[in-house]
This record gives C-alpha cells, structure tokens and sequence, in this order.
C-alpha cells in the first residue's frame, strides 16, 4: 500500500490529542487534550514529519473527520500536530471499544471476572470481536496509508492488540512498536480467553518490532503466555522492551501554583477543618482501582484507633468512568453509598470524615495533591498508576506514600512507601495508622525519594527512548 502523506513518525491511539464538540449552528468547538502521548509526542518537535492516528469518539469527533481536509485535522485545531481521526462506524466501535477492550481485555488484564459466572463467550462475544478486528483494520490502514517508506509507527494499548500484525502484512517496510499501557495477565487468567483469540491477541503484538510494557513484570507475563499459548520462545524475532512512564515534575510543580488551585486549596482546607490530617486519594472509579475497599481500610482505621477520629479527613475524589457500562454505574453507586454510611457512622456536627468529590476537577486534584499528608493509592491491580508519582511530586509538606503491591508504581517506588495487600482491609488500615504517624522529618525524605524515582522517566523522554530502541533495533 503506498504512503500518501509520508509521516517519518506515527503515533496510533484510542483517544487522540484533540476532540470536538458541536453547538447549535453546526460550529465545531476543538479542546486540546493532555497526558503522557502528547507531552512525549511534542518531544520531537514540528519539523518531524508526524502523524496521530486516532477514533473519533463523539458526534462531534465524527463530523469532524468527515470535514477533515485530505483526512487531517486543521492544524490550528491540534496545536500544530497533525491528526488523523477515523470515523469509524458507531456500531462497530461500540462493539471493539465497549464490548472487547473495555468489558473483556481490561478485566482479563486487571484480573476482575468474577469466575462462578463470567466470563461467557458465546456467539455474542463472537460477533463482538468481528468488529474489534474491523476496527483494528482500519487503524492498520490508516497508518499505512500515513506513513513515509521505512516510518516508525508507535501503537499503543490493548485497544489495538491486533493492528501491528494487521499493519506488518499491508507495510513490511515499517518500524513497528506497540506499547501496552496495563498490566499483562499471567497464563493462567490470559487462558480463559478461548485458546483462538488468546493467540491472536498474542501473534497481533508479535507483529511489532518491539512490544514494550511498563514494568518488567509485565513485560515477563507477556513472554509467558507466549510460550504458554503459542510455544516456547518468540518465533517473529520481537523484541521486550520496559519504559516505566515517570511523572511530568515542570508541568505538575508549574500548574499546582496557579491561582485556581490556590482557591480550590482554601476551599479543601474550610471542608478539612483546622489542624486536621488528610488521606488523598484521586481516581476514576474504575473498578481496578479498589476505591470501596480504600473507604472500607479507613472505616476501619477510625474504627481500630479512635484517637484519629476528628483528627484526619478523607479526601476522596472519586470521578465517574465509563458510565455507559451498568457495572461502572453500580460501583460509583457503591463508593458514594459507604463514603456517605462512614459520615453518618463517625461524623460529628464540625468533622465530616469523608470529603467526596465526584465532579472531574482537575485544579481540585492539584490542591489536593498539595495538601496531602497520606497518599493512598491501593489499586487491586494497575499498569502502572501515575496518581502515586504525581502525588509526591506535588505535596507542599511531602506526603506518605501507603501503595499497593500490585500497581506497576510498586517497582519504582514500593522501596520508601507503605506497602499494602490490597485485598486486605485492616492490612490497609494499620498502614494508614503508620503513615498518619509518621515524624514529619522521615515523611519529608521519603517523599523527596519518591519524587526523584517518579520522574526518573518524564513524558518526552519516555517518548524519546521508545523510538531510539526501534531505530536501534532496525540498524
């Protein structure tokens, strides 16, 4: 397939760098997105010759490609960089997005079936996955179509499994990477997948030059349901490779001082009370999270050392996930139901135990950030969990980290925080007891570690260090 735009680098997501929305005239209103992909793909600067590929994900995404001039967004849209957004049929992304990545290889990778009754692949899953193999096609094609002869094309996540073999097949001459944003589950929980498509999830990454992971023990549990499923060692020649996404500290210390999050602070510190200690915690409620047994350890800890009651608030923020999903409705149900049953328990008429926060506020999280005495982050099971890293980095008095051992953070950071099962509730609590009394001088110096190890590999250079392996591997 020839290249029509000549792209030397190429990025492939989900969710791009920009979306749309439309008002009532027909006008459509661009917002520039964050996060790692874009700090890292800014790294390489305009002159790169670089395209994002990516879905249109709204009404407004889709009338949007449609106007596209030559299939790329106007540039004055996407802050210079250029993108492609695919209009991909709303059935059909329904099916890949919601019905395979979001309801099947997230839980498979996060561990989260509950086994007596799920999962069922039956016809319907079958049909479901038709459409994920739809949709990765047409990110193959894209890229193809996109990218210049020999270009480095960086895929990334579970949402597109399949499109590096898709992609080897339409362009042999490309660099191809795929990058893995979750954990990776280990043979045994990989194989409930029907032995067919376990294999085709596996040979669709092995299309890659290289596949990367967050963690080495992602990176190991990859390798071994390769050698479990489709036999021993990587016959495609694919290399492993591990980039631990750090913290982005410029950006976080940068923003964490403005004049919105200095008004969200003095409104957190009049719903904490004066003198008071806080335990933060900032998350979607993604049901790998583990928010409602984080709310059940602290139940626990007024409850096992009452000496804390009316000395720490909670600041829970708890914004809402993939509502469109009845088990996501039911969990964020479920978080404000024990947040508001601690309150009614424990609550007095000037000390309300739990500060809930659903609404997404970015500059509230900052503040909170700055605030904390005790970062709880207990994950059942995260690729690698940035909240953990920003934290740290952020906290004006340095904060104690309590982790759960199996977020990918754990590696990096589990030397200088408290370490949790995150299965075990009064584990939880006792660790949040040691973290709220720990010497304010021991608190400083381990926050101080933990800031240096998060943002050992900052956003750019995450970037940069992927696409110097692809062209090391290719000479």
């Amino acid at each position: 397939m020839a290249s029509s735009h000549g792209a030397e680098v190429l990025v492939a997501s989900n969710r791009g760098p920009v979306s749309y929305t439309a008002d009532d005239s027909g006008s459509l209103r661009a917002k520039r997105g964050g996060g790692g992909l874009v700090s890292g793909l800014s790294a390489i600067g305009p002159d790169a010759g670089s395209v994002w590929v990516c879905a249109a994900l709204s009404d407004g995404d889709r009338e949007a490609a449609r106007r596209a001039d030559g299939g790329l967004l106007p540039a004055e849209d996407t802050g210079g960089q250029r993108v492609r957004m695919l209009d991909i049929d709303a059935e059909v992304f329904a099916d890949a997005y919601n019905g395979i990545a979001n309801s099947v290889l997230w839980f498979v990778h996060h561990m989260l079936y509950q086994t007596p009754l799920e999962p069922v692949f039956d016809a319907e899953f079958r049909r479901q996955w038709a459409s994920y193999e739809v949709y990765n096609r047409a990110f193959a094609e894209a890229l193809a179509h996109e990218a210049a002869e020999g270009a480095a094309v960086l895929i990334q996540d579970y949402h597109l499994a399949l499109a590096p073999r898709m992609l080897r097949q339409l362009r042999p001459d490309l660099r191809i990477g795929h990058f893995s944003h979750t954990p990776w589950a280990p043979p045994d929980y990989f194989r409930l997948l029907p032995d067919d498509i376990a294999a085709e999830l596996l040979t669709g990454i092995l299309g890659a030059d290289r596949a990367a992971f967050l963690t080495q023990r992602w990176a190991d549990a990859f390798t071994e349901c390769c050698h479990a499923v489709l036999g021993p060692g990587i016959p495609s020649g694919t290399r492993i490779g591990v980039h631990g996404l750090g913290a982005d500290a410029d950006f976080l210390r940068e923003r964490a001082h403005e004049a919105d999050v200095d008004e969200r602070m003095a409104a957190l510190r009049e719903e904490i009370g004066e003198g008071r200690r806080t335990v933060v915690r900032v998350d979607r409620t993604e049901l790998s999270k583990n928010i409602v047994r984080g709310l059940l350890a602290y139940r626990q800890l007024l409850d096992d050392h009452p000496k804390w009651r009316e000395r720490v608030v909670h600041l829970a923020f708890a914004y809402p996930s993939r509502q469109d999903l009845a088990v996501y409705r039911d969990y964020t149900a479920e978080v404000q139901r024990v947040a508001e049953d601690i309150n009614a328990r424990y609550g007095t008429a000037d000390w309300r135990p739990v500060v809930l926060h659903v609404r997404d506020d970015f500059a509230r999280s900052l503040a909170a950030y700055r605030l904390a005495d005790v970062a709880l982050v207990n994950p059942i099971r995260d690729g690698m969990n940035l909240v953990a890293k920003e934290i740290p980095v952020v906290s004006d008095e340095g904060c104690a980290l309590v982790l759960s051992r199996e977020a990918g953070a754990y590696e990096e950071l589990g030397e200088d925080a408290i370490v949790v099962n995150p299965y075990d509730i009064r584990g939880t609590a006792e660790a949040l007891h040691a973290a709220l009394g720990m010497p304010a001088g021991e608190r400083a110096e381990r926050s101080k570690r933990l800031a240096a190890a998060a943002t050992a590999l900052p956003p750019a250079q995450w970037f940069l260090d992927q696409l110097r392996a692809l062209d090391a591997q290719s000479s």
